[in-house]
């Protein structure tokens, strides 16, 4: 006869780890979307970069100067430059970062949504709630993800001193990391995490927010039930919502 320990063991993972399952989940969801964006994201950087580097040897006419114009022309640079491969240059702090913020912001949401605020009577989880939950799931991701989204900013810094003609400050992640925190401490791990947080806490707003909003709508108000594409619709939406930011 099974007791109440075997019948534990049996079930599934999920039902066991709930809070580890959805940040090893969001964490994995992340990194399969950053592999397959970061290439737009470092072709974005090199346009700055090189604008910026342009404008600081030659002034206010340099922009005309620059190596590539335009996000094609840059991107096809860097292929035929550098290599394919160097597309995907410093996706190891951006892979870290998007593990730590989403698996953070989701698990502190779902636990903020499950146990503190709880759902109405009949079953609804009120906006107010959604708005103040996804705020605080963005604080406390973004808090925890800021040393990984520090040193993922300095090491796109490193492309602009590379066309300076500077030396480079970090041989890597790890050593970017070690140098960050044996100049500035624990706390300089931390530095600039008050803006951080505040943005972060307004974009969790508007995502969280609607796709949950968005999700709970369409299980009750339409034919379709709470599964993979109720969540891809509430999540295209999503993405719709943040492109008319």
């Amino acid at each position: 006869m099974s007791t109440p320990d075997d019948a534990e063991r049996l079930s599934p993972l999920a039902q066991r780890w709930p809070r580890a399952c959805k940040f090893l989940l969001s964490g994995c969801a992340a990194t399969v979307a950053e592999l397959a964006t970061f290439p737009l994201d470092l072709t974005k950087t090199r346009l700055q970069i090189q604008g910026e580097a342009a404008l600081a040897r030659l002034g206010d006419g340099a922009t005309e100067s620059a190596p590539y114009r335009g996000m094609v022309r840059t991107a096809l640079g860097i292929v035929q430059e550098e290599g394919f491969l160097k597309l995907w240059q410093g996706v190891t702090p951006a892979i870290y970062r998007h593990i730590v913020y989403s698996g953070g912001r989701m698990v502190t949401y779902e636990h903020l949504r499950e146990v503190v605020f709880g759902k109405s009577e009949d079953k609804h989880y009120p906006l107010w709630k959604s708005v103040i939950g996804g705020m605080m799931a963005g604080v406390v991701g973004q808090f925890l993800a800021n040393p990984t989204d520090l040193v993922k900013v300095q090491m796109q810094m490193e492309g602009k001193r590379k066309l300076e003609g500077k030396p480079l400050r970090f041989r890597g992640v790890h050593h970017a990391f070690a140098k960050i925190l044996a100049e500035g401490g624990i706390r300089g791990l931390w530095a600039g995490w008050v803006p951080n947080i505040q943005r972060a806490a307004l974009v969790n707003m508007g995502d969280l927010t609607t796709y949950d909003t968005v999700k709970h709508y369409l299980v009750l108000n339409t034919p379709l039930e709470d599964n993979i594409v109720t969540h891809g619709l509430s999540s295209n939406l999503i993405g719709s919502h943040k492109t008319t930011q």
